[in-house]
């Protein structure tokens, strides 16, 4: 597998961005030697090794959710910069 120019112009399109003819030129050599390298790892034996999500056994560690009193609707809004009808008032940002 490998990248070509045209490719390249593709994603940049996508990505909004301008790039001159060199630096297409410069990223479509960039990429394919990153593909080469990772093509690497097709070297590797692989045979019997199990595979993992993560390198070590990993468990939830975020706590139990408690149910609690929320914050008074007079304290949440003591900060606000402007508040209507209990609520945070923003400006309209549809016209």
């Amino acid at each position: 597998m490998s990248i070509t120019l045209k490719d390249v112009e593709h994603v940049a399109n996508l990505a909004r961005l301008d790039l001159s003819d060199a630096e297409k030129a410069q990223f479509t050599e960039q990429l394919n030697a990153i593909l080469k390298y990772a093509e690497k790892l097709n070297e590797l034996d692989t045979e019997g090794v199990e595979p993992t999500s993560h390198v070590l056994p990993i468990t939830n560690v975020m706590r139990d959710d408690v149910k609690k009193e929320s914050l008074p609707i007079e304290k949440v809004l003591l900060n606000a910069p402007d508040e209507e009808d209990g609520q945070f008032k923003v400006p309209a940002v549809l016209e």
